[in-house]
């Protein structure tokens, strides 16, 4: 192999040992067990505490061994981590009750599994929260729903920052909204919600300049509060009483945005940035507050308060007239990230727990058992594809997928995803798009090695060859997940995440370390042969005679849908877009929740969401299915005849609102919007204008092709399908950039052809390549569709379509518009320099030079 190549050897071997690392543990592990071992000093003395804790939550004392623990610790004032974990650096932290609770926070989290999986396979915490009476008393009902929508988008984005640990968040009647977590659960500890309830109430408020309660006696000075400041310092922690002034000077909506950092000394502090107004109301109370010292003799301060809570009270010695304050105090790096965290996202009211519960999963394990077969016969049957038609360049490609896969599993551990049974789906389909960029680059071999050059030559230039046209429809699909990061909220940035995390990881694959790979088997010889098959042979057909009548032909069927779409309204939708019910029952046998899946769909009862429930704290498991609106109360009678052994009876119902709001909707759509002006901009850049029009025309068509055949099936469009018809648009790009590449390669090395006759000779030469790619990506959708159950039969079904339309687009649409917009004649698209022809004479005059 050659030395310019160990950079890149190193750089595989670092990046997926790298990515490997973080996929583990894969399995969560006992908290007992787990701190048994990772104990670092005093052994025996642990394991006996471990011991005493097992035995306190097993007598019910505490409702986990985590919690028995803490409990211990902090009444003997144990330091567990200088008895215990003496190598664990927790900073400065003095306070041994929250030392202990840093470490055993910290010691939880590391027991849990990186990825962690999502409600419908292992299920999680849900709780309810209501506005709080106080606030509800003189609150209209619109203004209820005003703020629980903006609570639903506050909450999301505390607890799902990346749009990757997919959360249920909705309305509950008109005071209370649901939250569903998954991967976590309260059985270890309680009070893993607390964050999300608080309402991020910031204060500045004024310091009495004078007096305290120790010089008063306890007596409260009007117009004031006691409040107690505590503080870590080098000798512990110390300890105020101050008087507040009860009236803030100013609140949170002088803040811009806050985000946490260490300071000089390496301790976390939170820095507020200022709005405009904020920071002239800043200078004016800082100023009030030096010309009040000079009055009384006593430096002044401004107290900083939060949800209640002193936080730091630092004296202001001089007017502070700038963009930033800071907030220092006793928290830990967690805290302060956390701090900033609902300092960025206030709630406008204060909120409380109604309910909480533990939720299962909410498919049967039938459903996840063949949600995974589907998963591992898609894979396979792209790996067999790939050898059958490449043999050793499709063992290459199988082994740069495993690459692959392994990047992006561990990308998504780093973020702190979710794993569910669609986005296990959307991998298997991510495995199926990424091979397209080794086929790009074998079929560029083939027309190498048909020239008669040598194996090591065809890599270099099919590579060379092949290149600009893989980062080109990757650097697109990139534009378009920017987009929908920078534009989308939730599941849509989720997409987008997850969509940038697969692009960049088959580059990688494709462009290092497959190439590497292949270079090293060719020059060391120990490949001499490379076979390659055939699917099609070329064909040559006029391409553009056909484009008209495929051109009407596709938008009848895009109308049609449209059509149906019109009629139905808010028909097409799902539980996730619209609401529904929630029935409550109490059994005596428990059924499966794939039977219950089932009976529900013979009986045409729409769609549902089956999961057991048992409130924390308590033993009795209740089954709660989710229905379309007024429909719960039929299910229940069909149950109830169906299995009577189970003793259902009806606990209550109760309305449930969209878990995909309008707000989602026309981000989506915005974001859609957005990315084909962007792709229109990029392709007129990259190749030429017209090339751009044809792009847009073509994805927007696949799109709209996409819904309208899901609706003209019956199909019901549920929060995963939005993923899916995003995908269907990214695949459409990478197609379409391939024909257009080819028919500028044509247009450079063909001076004398006229326009209609490039692109019939582009499509041809492309047309066995696109072929092959689709097959690979319809193999792995199809294996879903047919092994997979419920949501996976969806999503395969969309993404099927998708696949077969973006085939027929970039050859029928795209192509042909771009034919159309310059009327045939190629002296218009040869205004662009980019695909200006290659005379032989301007070679040989360079060359001379």
């Amino acid at each position: 192999m050659p030395k310019n190549n160990l950079w890149k050897v190193l750089l595989s071997i670092a990046v997926v040992g790298f990515f490997a690392y973080s996929m583990f543990p894969v399995k969560d592990r006992e908290f007992v067990d787990f701190v048994k071992v990772e104990a670092q000093a005093r052994q025996s003395e642990f394991d006996a505490l471990l011991k005493e804790a097992g035995d306190r939550h097993k007598a019910r004392q505490a409702p986990s061994a985590f919690i028995a623990l803490k409990q211990i610790a902090a009444e003997r004032k144990i330091d567990l981590t200088a008895a215990h974990f003496p190598k664990l650096d927790l900073g400065d932290v003095k306070n041994i009750e929250k030392k202990n609770a840093i470490l055993l926070d910290y010691l939880l989290k590391e027991s849990k599994a990186r990825l962690q999986l999502g409600l419908d396979l292992k299920g999680g915490v849900a709780f309810t929260l209501e506005i709080a009476p106080a606030a509800l008393a003189n609150m209209q009902s619109h203004e209820r729903k005003e703020k629980l929508t903006k609570a639903i988008d506050i909450i999301g984005s505390r607890i799902n920052a990346f749009g990757v640990t997919e959360p249920i968040i909705r309305p509950v009647g008109d005071s209370r909204l649901e939250v569903q977590l998954p991967g976590v659960n309260t059985k270890d500890n309680p009070d893993v919600i607390d964050s999300l309830q608080k309402p991020a109430f910031l204060q500045f408020r004024l310091v009495h300049p004078t007096l305290t309660p120790a010089t008063t006696g306890g007596q409260t000075p009007v117009g004031y509060e006691r409040m107690t400041l505590e503080e870590d310092s080098r000798t512990g922690t110390r300890v105020e009483e101050l008087y507040i002034k009860r009236v803030p000077e100013a609140d949170g909506k002088i803040m811009k945005q806050a985000f946490a950092r260490p300071d000089q000394f390496g301790k976390p502090e939170i820095i507020l940035l200022f709005t405009k107004e904020g920071r002239s109301r800043f200078a004016q109370v800082t100023r009030a507050i030096v010309e009040n010292s000079r009055d009384s003799g006593a430096l002044g301060r401004l107290a900083i308060v939060l949800d209640g809570k002193l936080y730091s009270a630092p004296t202001v010695r001089e007017e502070i007239n700038s963009d930033s304050a800071q907030i220092t105090g006793s928290f830990t790096d967690r805290e302060a990230q956390n701090l900033a965290n609902v300092l960025n996202n206030p709630l406008d009211v204060p909120m409380v727990v109604m309910e909480q519960y533990e939720v299962g999963p909410s498919l049967a394990q039938d459903a996840v058992d063949s949600g995974v077969r589907a998963s591992i016969i898609g894979a396979a049957l792209v790996a067999a594809f790939m050898i059958t038609f490449y043999t050793t360049g499709g063992f290459v490609a199988v082994c740069t997928l495993a690459i692959n896969v392994i990047i992006i599993f561990g990308f998504m551990a780093r973020l702190g995803a979710t794993l569910t049974l669609p986005g296990l789906a959307g991998i298997v389909l991510t495995i199926g798009m990424a091979v397209d960029a080794n086929i790009l680059i074998y079929e560029r071999m083939r027309e190498e090695l048909a020239e008669g050059k040598s194996l090591a030559s065809a890599n270099q230039n099919g590579f060379a060859k092949a290149l600009w046209t893989i980062l080109d429809a990757h650097f697109v699909q990139l534009i378009v997940c920017a987009i929908m990061i920078l534009l989308g909220t939730g599941p849509i940035k989720g997409f987008g995440v997850t969509l940038c995390i697969g692009v960049l990881s088959t580059l990688f694959s494709v462009l290092v370390v497959a190439h590497l790979t292949l270079e090293w088997l060719f020059t060391s010889g120990l490949v001499k042969k490379f076979t390659m098959r055939r699917m099609l042979k070329n064909i040559h057909i006029d391409w553009v005679r056909f484009g008209a009548p495929a051109f009407i032909a596709s938008w009848l069927i895009v109308l049609a849908g449209l059509a149906v779409v019109a009629y139905k309204g808010n028909g097409i939708f799902g539980i996730d877009f619209k609401g529904g019910d929630a029935i409550t029952l109490q059994y005596k046998q428990q059924i499966d929740t794939g039977k219950i899946r089932d009976l529900a769909a013979a009986g045409g009862h729409g769609e549902i969401v089956p999961a057991y429930i048992s409130a924390i704290g308590g033993s009795q498991e209740m089954l709660r299915i989710e229905t379309e609106t007024g429909k719960s109360e039929a299910l229940l009678a069909a149950l109830q005849k169906t299995f009577p052994e189970a003793g259902l009876t009806s606990l209550g119902t109760s309305v449930i609102g969209e878990t995909i709001g309008d707000e989602i909707l026309y981000n989506a759509l915005v974001a859609v919007l957005a990315s084909m002006g962007i792709i229109l901009l990029y392709i007129a850049f990259r190749f030429e204008f017209g090339f751009g029009i044809g792009a847009m025309f073509s994805s927007f068509h696949d799109i709209l092709m996409a819904i309208g055949l899901f609706v003209l099936t019956g199909h019901h469009f549920s929060a995963p399908m939005v993923a899916a018809i995003l995908a269907i648009a990214g695949y459409s790009i990478n197609e379409t950039v391939v024909v257009f590449d080819r028919i500028r390669e044509e247009l450079r090395i063909n001076p004398n052809t006229s326009l209609r006759d490039v692109v019939n000779n582009a499509i041809s030469k492309v047309f066995a390549r696109t072929i092959m790619t689709a097959t690979t990506t319809l193999l792995a959708s199809i294996a879903l569709w047919i092994w997979g159950t419920g949501v996976l039969k969806d999503i395969a079904f969309t993404f099927t379509m998708g696949v077969i339309t973006s085939t027929f687009s970039a050859i029928f649409i795209a192509s042909q518009v771009f034919y159309w917009w310059h009327k045939g004649d190629r002296k218009r698209v040869e205004k662009h320099q980019d695909v200006r022809p290659t005379y032989e004479w301007q070679g040989a005059s360079r060359a001379s030079k």
